[in-house]
């Protein structure tokens, strides 16, 4: 037995020992969060159990194949086929022998049973009275929880909280079931030998002896666990691996299993990869650290199993910074509704299927993020599907309807993949042309009415529609009663405008996606939850699989959906609720009534127009057919120059007034100016500038930043930017303006223009122009020169 690693914890906020069992969560439930090499794990079952006594086994030390199996456990094979390998093919990272691998080495040779000597686990009370050998087995086999002991209540909470909540991965697509039975046998023969042939182990479980133990056996918590590797040509690992792990509340560790098949087929522990985390307090400080069972003997693929330098340095800090974290940031379990081994298998095939869309990409938006982010959606979509077939008992592919489907790539993948379906957009892009005729690809703006259903698809689709993201449950619910849907919101729209929080507790981004939920619920769906594994902030979606209602009520629930939209009018705007459930429209005593379209009669008035129009709700506007460039760049050049003059103007005079007289016999110094803070500048510009500057994407801060040869914007405040710093920053794109630059004076010197200094620059150093005289025509850029 070796430490590989110890970390002092702080625990400032009280958080220990509890804080260490949600580290210890994460972990175990979803470790590709600390090793990126993984894919996740699956929880295959859990169950109680306790740790056998050495006294009670005593009259069972004659030579059986229980005493011969746990025996051979930890004991090296010698010939050829073994799997502790020579010498030269071991992985772990202690080359020298020192005291603790020596003493590892002797954990792991050919053992004794206990003598008077040894007190690791001595000390313990024997059998039972009237109970023989042959039926003193309780101790030996998994038990039934009785109740939990008293000791250490509240952290064994704490431990399993996460657990309840993992239920057994429901498998589809081809992967084997395991019944939670075998961790109950894995556990009796594993127990059974602990003791018997390998009492080195009891003690590790046990933390380093009888001394440590309780008087009495308390429960440990069994977990038994796939671990999933991704599928990359890089990783020589792909295949999962299965472990036991034992978690001791009472004292504070968690021990790691590997299972492995022996040459009949049986699993066994692994006991070369055996380690531990240890929770431990020191009368100054807490601490965790990570024991290795036979450091000399670990075996490291670089994946399942890491070296000992990793689980000691990396695993073990992000363990001691999650332990204590004050903020407690949900780490959602993502990939929850569908098989991960299979969507890693998926998203691989498609990644490589796909990748070469990232060199020929036309759009100005990053290659990498949309192609490789709606490869995962599509990944998942093609799991959930397949999984959705199973469980009827179908075999035709889905079709779907992808709304607001933006490039279109997503539906491109699906329909190669072999599912029927077409998307729609507001506006084409560039990239449709290279898709081919069998992506079928709409150029057609959206509004929600009678017109827009889609009552043949199977399935409806929103990545990341924008406005149309609370329409697509209300659209699937009246498409037919078939009709499911798959969103994945980001931009914040309520039926009629942007979404306004209500719930300060509660982020923007958890509001809206409780509200998404909300609406799902309000047109029948049975709503589900999932965060998917793609590049970007908002990748939680949320899916409609099956109605909560029979196909005959449907009259009285569309009903309801029809009360719930007009519900919603007045709340995008700010306003409150509607006082009543009015189907109609908002009362006439709104008390913001002005706000939200005016009095009842007005309302009423809306309602009808938009009934006569088809309209499910008055009020819907769909983007806008040409993208309007919203980053202060279509602004009068008068307009711009006026507000950057104006600025200017209060970072010279704000120094100017600061500053005393000139020392005598001292040259002037060029003006820097001094800072302010953005809300002090905009403190000093009329409203009807703001007003201008807020309708562009930005407002004063974006036009300051695009005016970047006059101001420098650092942590919320303004400078006058000095240019002699910037010819001597490093790397600068503006550093590079030199002679031989095709942008070296081709724009006038502002400061050379405007600033009561002139420039800080001699004409030869500035790369703008000081004057007329000096402007010379832009030249084109250099062509890059394409690689084959």
């Amino acid at each position: 037995m070796a430490e590989v690693g110890r970390r002092s914890v702080c625990d400032s906020y009280a958080l220990l020992p509890g804080g260490f069992w949600a580290a210890v969560a994460v972990w175990l439930e979803r470790p590709q969060v600390a090793n990126k090499r993984l894919c996740g794990a699956r929880l295959e079952a859990r169950q109680s159990a306790t740790l056998p006594r050495a006294e009670a086994l005593r009259p069972r030390l004659s030579a059986g194949p229980d005493q011969e199996w746990g025996a051979a456990l930890c004991r090296p094979q010698e010939g050829p086929g073994t799997r502790w390998g020579s010498p030269e093919e071991d992985h772990g990272t202690w080359p020298s022998a020192g005291p603790e691998q020596e003493r590892g080495a002797a954990l792991c040779g050919p053992q004794e049973r206990p003598g008077p000597g040894r007190s690791s686990v001595e000390g313990h009370p024997g059998p039972r009275p009237g109970v023989g050998p042959e039926e003193d087995t309780s101790c030996l086999r998994l038990e039934e929880t009785q109740g939990p002991p008293q000791q250490g209540k509240e952290q064994r909470e704490a431990a399993a909280a996460p657990l309840l909540a993992e239920q057994p991965h429901r498998t589809g697509s081809g992967e084997e079931d395991d019944p939670a039975a075998d961790l109950g046998s894995l556990w009796d023969r594993f127990s059974q030998s602990l003791v018997c042939g390998h009492p080195e182990m009891l003690s590790f479980l046990t933390r380093s002896g009888a001394e440590s133990q309780t008087e009495a056996p308390h429960e440990l918590d069994l977990v038994l666990r796939t671990v999933i590797p991704k599928t990359s040509p890089h990783f020589l690992v792909t295949a999962p691996r299965r472990e036991i792990v034992v978690q001791d509340v009472p004292n504070g560790t968690v021990t790691f299993l590997p299972l492995e098949e022996d040459d009949e087929g049986n699993l066994e522990v692994k006991m070369s990869n055996v380690y531990q985390i240890q929770l431990s307090r020191s009368p100054a400080e807490w601490f965790i650290s990570v024991l290795i069972f036979c450091p000399e003997k670990w075996q490291s693929d670089g994946a399942i199993y890491p070296r000992c330098t990793w689980l000691g340095g990396e695993l073990l800090g992000r363990l001691a910074r999650w332990c204590v974290a004050s903020s407690k940031r949900e780490l959602r379990s993502t990939l929850s509704l569908v098989s991960i081994g299979r969507y890693s298998v998926l998203y691989q095939e498609l990644k490589e299927k796909y990748r070469d869309m990232v060199r020929v990409w036309p759009e100005v938006t990053d290659p990498e993020k949309f192609v490789y982010e709606d490869v995962a959606i599509a990944s998942y979509l093609l799991i959930l599907w397949e999984e959705e077939r199973a469980e009827r008992g179908v075999s035709t592919p889905q079709s779907f309807v992808d709304l607001g489907c933006g490039n279109g790539l997503l539906v491109h993948i699906l329909c190669n993949e072999g599912h029927p379906g077409r998307g729609i957009d507001v506006r084409r892009r560039k990239i449709w042309d290279m898709y081919g005729p069998h992506t079928q690809l709409e150029e057609n703006a959206i509004t929600p009415s009678a017109q827009t259903l889609f009552p043949a698809a199977d399935w409806l689709i929103g990545n990341h529609s924008d406005e149309l993201t609370p329409w697509i449950p209300v659209i699937a619910a009246r498409s037919s009663y078939h009709c499911r849907f798959f969103v994945l919101p980001c931009c914040f729209f309520d039926f009629a405008g942007r979404f306004c929080r209500r719930q300060s507790r509660k982020t923007q981004y958890r509001e809206y996606l409780d509200f998404i939920r909300e609406v799902g619920e309000a047109c029948g769906f049975h709503m589900e939850e999932d965060c998917l594994r793609i590049p970007s902030t908002k990748r939680v979606c949320l899916i409609g699989k099956s109605r909560t209602y029979p196909p005959a009520e449907e009259a009285g629930v569309d009903e309801r959906r029809t009360w719930y939209l007009h519900s919603r009018r007045g709340l995008s705007g700010g306003g409150p609720l509607c006082p009543a459930p009015q189907a109609a429209a908002c009362s006439s005593d709104h008390p913001d009534g002005d706000r939200t379209g005016g009095t009842g009669a007005q309302c009423d008035l809306e309602v009808s127009e938009a009934q006569a129009e088809g309209l499910w709700l008055p009020g819907f506007q769909p983007r806008e057919k040409v993208e309007r460039v919203r980053n202060c760049a279509s602004l009068p050049r008068d307009f711009i120059d006026q507000v950057v003059l104006q600025v200017a103007d209060l970072l010279l005079n704000r120094r100017k007034s600061h500053a005393g007289s000139p020392r005598e016999g001292t040259c002037k110094a060029w003006n820097g100016g001094e800072s302010l803070s953005l809300a002090e500048v905009a403190w000093q510009l009329d409203r009807a500038t703001l007003r201008r500057l807020k309708h562009e994407c930005g407002g004063l801060q974006t036009l300051l930043r695009n005016s970047r040869q006059v101001f420098e914007v650092l942590d919320g405040r303004v400078h006058i930017r000095d240019w002699r710093r910037e010819l001597q920053r490093e790397k600068h794109p503006e550093a590079k303006r030199g002679p031989s630059s095709e942008a070296f004076k081709t724009r006038i010197c502002w400061f050379f223009t405007h600033h009561p200094d002139g420039c800080v620059l001699p004409s030869t150093s500035c790369p703008f122009a000081h004057g007329p005289q000096e402007l010379r025509p832009p030249r084109p850029p250099k062509k890059k020169r394409q690689v084959p």
